[in-house]
C-alpha cells in the first residue's frame, strides 16, 4: 500500500498533538515533515523518534513554514494539515490557496478527531482570540473549584520549545521546577500564577500520557487553552471568552469562530470597555449558538505597587503573544501607568535584535516592548532594550513576574487583570457542573 504523504502546518504545540493522535502509528500515512510557524527558533528541529513512533526511525523533520511550495513538490505531499491557532480566516485561506496551487490537498481536522477521553470530568476554558481575558478567568474557575474541595489539576495548552524529549510529559508544582525546567517567558505567563494559587500545572508534548497522569491526582481536570485553540479533551462544560474590544472577530478567526459555535458558555469579557462591541458578540452569539449561555464580564487591573508614577519615564511591557499575533497595540501594563499619569517611552526605537524584528514584523505594535523570551539569547535582548531605553520603572503586564527572569537595574512593577463578573454567576455555574 502507498503511504499517503503529509505535510503538517505548526508552531510546536497543535501540531504535535495532531500527528501524536490522529496519524502516529497509521501505516497509511507518511508525515514528511513538521513546518514552523509564530515562534522564533523552532524551525531546524526535528520531532525525535522516540515520540514519533516506530514507523519514524529517524524522527521527523520541522522546516519554515516559507517553504511550503517547495516541500509540496520535493516530497510529492499528497496533503498540507493546518495544525496551529489565532490566524484569520483570510490567513488559513492563503495558506490552503498556496498548498492547492502546488498541488495538494489542504486539510483541517475536526475537533472531535483531535479530542481524549477522559476519565474525570472536563471543564475547558478557551476564547475566541489570544488577549481576551482567558487567563484571569481559568483563575478565577480555579479558586472557586479549590474552595468546593474538589482535587484540580489543571492542564495548559502545550508549549514545547526545547528539549521534545525531556518535555513529553510535565508536572510543575513550584516555582523551582520552574527553573529547573528552563521554561519560556511566554510558558512562565500561563504557569505561574496557578502554581502560586496552589495548583500542580500539566503540560508537555504528549497529552494522552499527560491526561493520564494527571487524572490520577485530580477529581476534575482543568483545560487551560492557549491561543484560541480547541480544547484537546472531550469537555463536560466548553467555556468560550470573547473580547468586546474586538467585536466580530469570534466570526473572523481560526479556530476561534469553532470554539465560539461549540461552546456551552460564552464569556464577554471588557464589557465596560464597550458596550456596544458586547452588543454585536451576543448577537452573533443568537445567530450562530443559540444554546450557549451568556455571561459578561470586565477585566480590572490589579497590583501592589503604592508608589507614584506621575511623571516618571515608564516604559511599559506586555504579555508577548497578546500583543504580536494577538494583534492587541496595548495590554495591562501600558493602562496601568497610562492611568498613573507616567511618560510613557516609545520603545521601538531602542529594540534590538529579534525583538526589533518583532516591531518590523507586528506594526500595530504601539507603545509597549512585547515580552519575548523564548531563548536565553531573547532574554538577553529584552534585557538590552529596556538598558537602551532608561526608564526609570518599569511597569510589566505580563502574567508572570519578570524579576525571575531578567536582571535590570531599575524597579519593575508588576501588574495583572482579575476578572469582575457582571452578568451570571459564575459560581453558580461551576456548582452545577460539580453536581451533575
Amino acid at each position: 500500500m502507498k503511504r499517503k504523504k503529509v505535510l503538517i502546518l505548526g508552531a510546536a504545540g497543535r501540531d504535535f498533538h495532531n500527528f501524536n493522535l490522529y496519524f502516529r502509528g497509521k501505516k497509511e500515512f507518511e508525515v514528511v515533515g513538521f513546518t514552523a510557524a509564530q515562534i522564533p527558533g523552532i524551525g531546524g528541529r526535528r520531532y525525535p523518534k522516540e515520540l514519533a513512533g516506530k514507523l519514524y526511525s529517524k524522527g521527523i523533520p520541522i522546516y519554515e513554514e516559507r517553504d511550503l511550495e517547495k516541500l509540496i513538490k520535493r516530497h510529492k505531499i499528497d496533503s498540507v494539515v493546518f495544525s496551529y491557532s489565532d490566524v484569520s480566516h483570510e490567513h488559513v485561506m492563503h495558506l490552503a490557496s498556496r498548498a492547492n496551487a502546488a498541488g495538494a490537498n489542504f486539510v483541517l481536522l475536526g475537533g472531535e478527531k483531535t479530542m481524549l477521553k477522559s476519565r474525570k470530568p472536563v471543564l475547558a476554558v478557551c476564547a475566541v482570540r489570544t488577549g481576551a481575558g482567558k487567563s484571569p478567568l481559568t483563575k478565577y474557575i480555579s479558586r472557586i473549584l479549590k474552595k468546593s474541595g474538589k482535587r484540580v489539576a489543571i492542564i495548559r495548552h502545550p508549549m514545547p520549545y526545547g528539549d521534545l524529549r525531556k518535555q513529553e510529559v510535565q508536572r510543575f508544582a513550584s516555582i523551582r521546577d520552574l527553573k529547573k525546567a528552563e521554561c519560556t517567558v511566554e510558558e512562565r505567563e500561563e504557569y505561574e500564577g496557578h502554581i502560586k494559587n496552589g495548583f500542580v500545572v500539566f503540560a508537555g508534548v504528549d497529552y494522552e500520557k499527560i491526561l493520564r497522569k494527571a487524572e490520577k491526582e485530580a477529581d476534575i481536570i482543568l483545560w487551560d487553552g492557549g491561543n484560541n485553540d480547541l480544547p484537546f479533551y472531550e469537555s463536560d462544560l466548553h467555556i468560550v471568552v470573547a473580547d468586546a474590544l474586538r467585536p466580530g472577530h469570534e466570526l473572523k478567526y481560526y479556530p476561534g469562530e469553532a470554539n465560539f459555535r461549540m461552546a456551552d458558555v460564552i464569556v464577554i469579557n471588557k464589557v465596560s470597555g464597550s458596550k456596544k462591541g458586547a452588543g454585536i458578540i451576543r448577537k452573533n452569539a443568537k445567530e450562530v449558538n443559540s444554546k450557549a449561555k451568556i455571561f459578561e464580564t470586565d477585566t480590572i487591573l490589579s497590583s501592589d505597587f503604592e508608589g507614584n508614577l506621575k511623571g516618571k519615564r515608564v516604559l511599559a511591557i506586555d504579555d508577548g503573544p497578546t500583543i504580536t499575533h494577538g494583534g492587541m497595540s496595548y495590554g495591562a501594563g501600558y493602562l496601568y501607568a497610562k492611568r498613573k499619569g507616567a511618560k510613557l517611552i516609545e520603545p521601538r526605537r531602542f529594540a534590538v535584535g529579534s525583538i526589533k524584528k518583532a516591531y518590523s514584523k507586528y506594526r500595530h505594535m504601539g507603545r509597549v516592548l512585547p515580552a519575548l523570551g523564548y531563548s536565553r539569547k531573547q532574554l538577553k535582548e529584552l534585557e538590552k532594550t529596556i538598558e537602551n531605553a532608561k526608564p526609570e520603572v518599569v511597569v510589566s503586564g505580563t502574567p508572570m513576574d519578570l524579576r525571575n527572569v531578567i536582571k535590570v537595574n531599575v524597579p519593575i512593577v508588576h501588574v495583572s487583570y482579575k476578572i469582575k463578573e457582571r452578568k451570571g454567576s459564575m459560581k453558580r455555574l461551576v456548582k452545577e457542573f460539580i453536581l451533575s
